[in-house]
Order: C-alpha cells, then structure tokens, then sequence
C-alpha cells in the first residue's frame, strides 16, 4: 500500500482518538471521506501531490482503518479462495485451485497488526507459549497463524476463504465434479441414513461435498456439526454448529473435538457431521455411530482403503486400553460408504471412487471408479443394503443399471 495512504490512514486515526468517538463502519467512512477530501483540496493548491485515483484511496484507507488493510481487496476478491502468507514480502493466492503470485509487499510489523485485528474478535490468542492458532475470521473464512521459533524466520499465515455460495449435489454434477448416477447413489445413502468418509487431499472439495450431502438429507433431519474452526454452512433449517475452544491463559477451559462429538449426542441429531477426523475424536466417531446416530465426516487419506485404514489408527490414539480387534470391527460395523475426492493440475476437483464396506475387516468394494477421466459405475450393488432396503429405496436397481 502505498506510504501516502499509511500517512491518510494515519490521520484519521488521530482524528477519532482526538474527538473520542466510536468508530463504527459508518462513522470510519466518513472520517475517511473527510480526510481524503481535504488532502485532495489541499494538493489543488500545489501543496501535495494529487491523488490519481480519490475513489481507490479511500478504498484502501478504510481497508486500513475498519478492515484488514492490503488483504482486504485479496478477502473482497469472489475468485479468491485462499491467501498464503510465507515471508512479508512473499504473498499467494489460489484462484480455482491454481496458485498465483499476489501482488503486494508487507513489512513485518503489518503482518502482525494485521494477525493482532484478525484475532481481535476471537478470544484466541497467539504467544511463544501457544504458536499455532486457528480462528475464523467475521465472514467465515479460517485464519491459521504459526510463528517463530516454530517457522524459522517469518509469521506463516494461511487464510481459508468462505466462499458464500450453496453447493448442492446438482451443482457438483453440473461441474463435472461427479455424475448424476453417483450424486443419485450419495443421494439416497443421506436418505437412508447411511454412515459416510468422505477423503482425500488438502483442497480436494471434502468441506464442500460435506455440505452439499448435508443438504441433501431428509428435509427434516436435524444436524449437528462439530469443527475445531467453523466451515460447514450446510442449507439446512435444523442445525447447530460446534467449534472446539483454546485453553485460557492459566490453561484451563480447552474444549477438544473429542468433548464436542460427546457433547453432540446430547441434543438430539438425527446426524452428526465431524468436519474433519484427525485425532483421538475417531474413536468417540465411531463410538457415536455405533449407537445408532448417522455421520458423516472428513479425513486426509491418499485413497479409501488408506482412509479406513487411518480412521483405525487414529482410534486407537484415544488410549491404551484400546485395541485393534475392536476398532478394525467397529470401522467395519459403522462405516458404509467412502467417497474419495482428488484435484487435477488445472485446480478441477472431483470424485475419484466411491466404495461400500463389506462388514468383513476393511474389505471394501468398488462401487464407482474414475477410469479415463470419467466416474463410472461399477455394476456391483453393496453387500450391505439393510439402510435403504428400510428407507424403501432400491439400490440395487439404480448400482447394477449402468
């Protein structure tokens, strides 16, 4: 941002300290309004330099006043879907999931002012003592901050965007990101009640197919979501939404994944949506599918045979007196469907398989398969088929017509 406006924005900032005033959206504009408008009367009489662009410094003043200064064109931008921090001086953006050099320059004090206004709001706080933090931000989006000696020089900063828009099952099919035979199939599993995995990658669209699925439930299902920072925004009328709480300061008061998927029993889901499995939580997952409440969830995984395979793992982290017969048969018990997401070197995300558990082990089969760029289906029905055969809904007839 250029030095004139730090120097404009520096100003109004003297101005409401000077009047004492409450700066809301409003009152800033004016402030802003003001300034711009003197310094622009006073440059008439060859005293300032003239602003080329009146419209665009006010703009950018108030960025720096009420939002978050050079970022905020980034966070305005609808194309935009996530900002990358790694030095000052060297900022990136994904746009459709291809990245791209942004083209600004910070120094480091402004990337601190600008963590410090981002964490304002949050209670979440961000020390030598706790480096990490994840908040979300007032539109959504997700903030995630490390700092040194945990990076070797610079604060990194990653900001996930909230894309305002519904994804439904149709509109992933009008993308190409499956066809309407498998949205069809994951249709009537949300129906049915089915248990579902959805894997893959960083950025394959997992969050994005959580919600489109949610939305594609029983119209009067009630869903609670469970997040360490908010993300999910399914269109649903019934839904509450859980984030997880850093501990304070004397390190108390921590609220985990785990205590939340517990917590969620209690107020009565008819689903329960884990926005991602990482953790010890795998294991209260599984506990809670197993008694008889639907869910569905996410986890990074290379494939769906790896996903089930690190649900497993990632159960047994609960404790000791946890052990491997009982975790590999109850992933077995409550897991019906994976679906694993990937993105192509072009950004296009999509389904990549669909697979239904057996009940034995983690043998799974193959109900629909990307063979030469197309999703295609398999002609093998579930083995399982005790959820839809409850909710009326033939399975078998929409797997094996191909």
């Amino acid at each position: 941002m250029p030095p004139l406006h730090d120097e404009l924005a520096e100003r109004v900032r003297a101005r409401v300290r000077r009047d004492g005033v409450t700066l809301d959206p409003q009152a800033a504009a004016a402030y802003v309004g003001e300034e711009v408008r003197r310094y622009s009367e006073h440059a008439l009489g060859d005293v300032d330099a003239t602003l080329p662009d009146e419209a665009g410094t006010r703009r950018d003043v108030l960025a720096q006043i009420t939002g978050f200064g050079a970022l905020q064109p980034l966070l305005d931008d609808p194309e935009i879907e996530e900002i990358w921090i790694n030095a000052p001086d060297t900022i990136f953006v994904a746009r459709g999931g291809v990245k791209a050099n942004a083209p600004i320059e910070l120094t480091s004090d402004t990337v601190r002012d600008l963590v410090e206004r981002m964490l304002a709001t949050t209670g979440r706080r961000l020390d030598l003592s706790s480096p990490f933090v994840d908040a979300s931000l007032p539109d959504g989006s997700r903030l995630h901050v490390v700092i040194p000696e945990v990076t070797a020089r610079h604060w990194a900063i990653n900001i996930r965007k909230f894309v305002p828009r519904v994804r439904t099952l149709n509109s992933l099919v009008r993308e190409g990101a499956l066809t309407r035979h498998a949205g069809e199939f994951l249709r009537m599993s949300m129906i049915a009640g089915a248990n579902i995995l959805v894997s893959g990658a960083t950025h394959t669209g997992k969050t994005t197919l959580i919600g489109a699925l949610l939305g594609a439930g029983p119209a009067h299902s009630r869903v609670v979501t469970v997040e360490e920072t908010f993300e999910l925004a399914p269109a649903i009328d019934d839904w509450v939404a859980l984030q997880c709480r850093q501990p304070s300061l004397e390190g108390s008061g921590e609220i985990t994944l785990r205590h939340l998927v517990r917590e969620s029993l209690r107020m009565r889901p008819d689903r329960i949506a884990l926005g991602e499995v990482r953790g010890a939580e795998a294991f209260d997952l599984l506990i809670a599918l197993n008694s008889g409440v639907p869910g569905i969830s996410s986890i990074h995984a290379n494939g769906a045979q790896d996903a089930l395979a690190k649900l497993s793992t990632l159960a047994l982290l609960a404790g000791g007196n946890v052990d491997i017969p009982f975790v590999t048969s109850t992933v077995a018990a409550v897991v019906d469907v994976v679906v694993h997401c990937t993105i192509d070197r072009s950004g296009h995300r999509s389904v990549d398989e669909i697979v239904a558990l057996t009940g034995s082990g983690r043998e799974v089969e193959s109900l629909f398969r990307r063979d030469r760029g197309q999703l295609e289906a398999t002609g093998v029905a579930p083995t399982r088929t005790s959820k839809f055969d409850s909710a009326g809904l033939d399975i078998r007839a929409l797997l094996e017509h191909r």
